[in-house]
C-alpha cells in the first residue's frame, strides 16, 4: 500500500508539473524538426531536455510537388502520434483551439502565409520555422499581419543560437568589421535559391553582422558554388558561401573568432520556449526581413549577371502592391 501511495503521489506531482507546461501545436509534419523538437521537449532524461512546453496537437500539411515533403509526412505523423501521444487534427483551426501557441514547421515556405493567417486570427503566439515565407513579399505580409493583430511572432534558423555565433553577437570581439559564413545550399525550384537551405549560413552571417546591409552581389566560387557578398553601412562586408558544412569566421575590433557552427536544435528550442513564455521575440522583425531581402537580392543579382543590387530597392518592390 505504501508503494502504491508513493507511486500515486509521484504521478500526481508529474501531472501537476506537466499541467503548467505550455501546450504547443505543430503545423506541417514534413520535416525532421517536428520529431527533434518534440523529443527535446518531452524526454526529461535527455541531456538536452528543455522543460516548459509539450507538443499536444498537430496538423499534417505536406506539399505534393516537393517529394522530400510529402514523402515524409506519414512517417513523422506516426512518430508524433505513437511515441509522443500527439493528437492529429484535420484543420489548423482545430489545432489552434486546443493549444496555447503554434509552431509552423512546414518545410515548404509557400503555404506559411495562409497558415499564419489562421494562427494570427486565433491570437496564438507563433514561431515560424525557416523559411518565413516562400517569398520576401510573403514574409513581410506575415509580420505585418502579426503586428496589426498584436500577436507575438518570431522566426529563426537553429544556426543563430550556436555558442560561438552568439558569443560574437554579444560582443566577444567587439564591433564586427567583416564576416564569412558557409553552409550547404541545395536548391528547390519552388523557392528563391537561398531560402531553402542556404538560409542557415545566411542567418549566421546576420547574427554577427546585424542589420545595415546596403547592396548584394552574387558570384560563383572557383568550383562553381554560390557566393554572395554583402556590403554593410560603414564599409563592413559580410560574405555567404555555399559549402559542405557549417562554419565561418568573424573579424572584429578586438580580434577574430569562429562562427556559424551547428550546435543541435536544443539552443533554438530554449529560445522558442522562452519566447512563448515571455512573448518577447529574440530576433526583431526588421532583422529577419532584412535577412530575407539579402537572400532575395542575391537572386536578383544572379538575374543581372552579378551586378550589385540595392536591398532598399528589393524591399520597396516587395512592399509595393502587386
Amino acid at each position: 500500500m505504501k508503494f502504491l501511495s508513493s507511486l500515486a503521489a509521484s504521478l500526481c506531482l508529474l501531472m501537476t508539473a506537466h499541467a503548467a507546461d505550455l501546450r504547443l501545436g505543430l503545423v506541417g509534419l514534413d520535416t525532421s524538426h517536428v520529431t527533434a523538437f518534440t523529443e527535446i521537449l518531452h524526454n526529461e532524461k535527455a541531456k538536452d531536455h528543455v522543460p516548459g512546453a509539450r507538443v499536444v496537437a498537430a496538423f499534417k500539411g505536406g506539399s505534393a510537388d516537393i517529394p522530400s515533403s510529402i514523402g515524409k509526412v506519414e512517417e513523422y505523423t506516426t512518430a508524433l502520434r505513437e511515441k509522443y501521444g500527439v493528437k492529429i487534427y484535420d484543420t489548423i483551426e482545430q489545432v489552434c483551439a486546443n493549444v496555447d501557441a503554434v509552431l509552423i514547421t512546414a518545410v515548404d515556405g509557400r503555404p506559411h502565409l495562409e497558415q499564419a493567417r489562421i494562427v494570427i486570427a486565433a491570437k496564438k503566439p507563433l514561431y515560424l520555422d525557416k523559411p518565413v515565407g516562400g517569398t520576401l513579399r510573403d514574409a513581410i505580409e506575415i509580420y505585418r499581419l502579426a503586428e496589426a493583430a498584436g500577436v507575438p511572432i518570431f522566426s529563426s534558423s537553429s544556426l543563430r543560437f550556436a555558442k560561438n555565433t552568439q558569443a560574437v553577437r554579444n560582443g566577444s570581439i567587439g564591433k564586427v568589421l567583416s564576416a564569412e559564413t558557409s553552409s550547404p545550399s541545395p536548391l528547390e525550384p519552388n523557392h528563391p535559391d537561398l531560402f531553402w537551405y542556404g538560409v542557415h549560413g545566411c542567418e549566421s552571417l546576420f547574427t554577427v553582422m546585424g542589420t545595415g546591409c546596403e547592396t548584394v552581389e552574387r558570384r560563383k566560387t572557383a568550383d562553381g558554388k554560390i557566393e554572395v557578398i554583402g556590403k554593410w553601412k560603414g564599409g563592413r562586408t559580410g560574405i555567404f558561401r555555399e559549402g559542405p558544412g557549417y562554419s565561418g569566421k568573424a573579424i572584429g575590433e578586438k580580434g577574430e573568432s569562429p562562427v556559424g557552427s551547428f550546435d543541435g536544435y536544443a539552443p533554438l528550442v530554449v529560445e522558442i520556449v522562452k519566447f512563448l513564455q515571455t512573448k518577447q521575440a529574440p530576433v526583431s522583425p526588421a532583422e529577419t526581413i532584412e535577412l530575407f531581402a539579402f537572400m532575395e537580392a542575391a537572386d536578383e543579382s544572379k538575374r543581372q549577371d552579378g551586378k550589385p543590387v540595392s536591398l532598399a530597392d528589393v524591399l520597396a518592390k516587395a512592399k509595393a502592391k502587386p
